[in-house]
């Protein structure tokens, strides 16, 4: 499986209202974040998400890191914090065209 570090700035914009003296990673930063990474590591769209799975909350400033599999239509990932799963779930995929 591709591994992929994620990283998400301290002083993401997210964070002032998610939430306020405790701050943790909204799960669409992370779906976005995966998302984008999956995107440009196998040139390929991701076109909708199947299912997502949120396992523990991220706080600011935690190293992450993304795995991903693709798989006909689809592509698996599961977001890790070390030994922690944070996320997992599947997007469906459509081949980039080229030109």
């Amino acid at each position: 499986m591709p591994q992929i570090a994620l990283t998400i700035a301290p002083d993401h914009p997210a964070f002032a209202g998610h939430f306020p003296g405790r701050p943790i990673v909204p799960g669409v930063v992370l779906l976005d974040l995966a998302q984008r990474a999956i995107e440009a590591g196998c040139d390929m769209c991701l076109t909708g998400l199947s299912v997502a799975k949120f396992h523990r909350p991220v706080s600011p400033g935690e190293a992450l890191q993304l795995e991903y599999e693709l798989n006909g239509a689809n592509a698996r990932f599961e977001i890790r914090c070390g030994e922690h799963k944070v996320a997992d779930g599947r997007f469906s995929v459509v081949p980039q065209r080229a030109g």
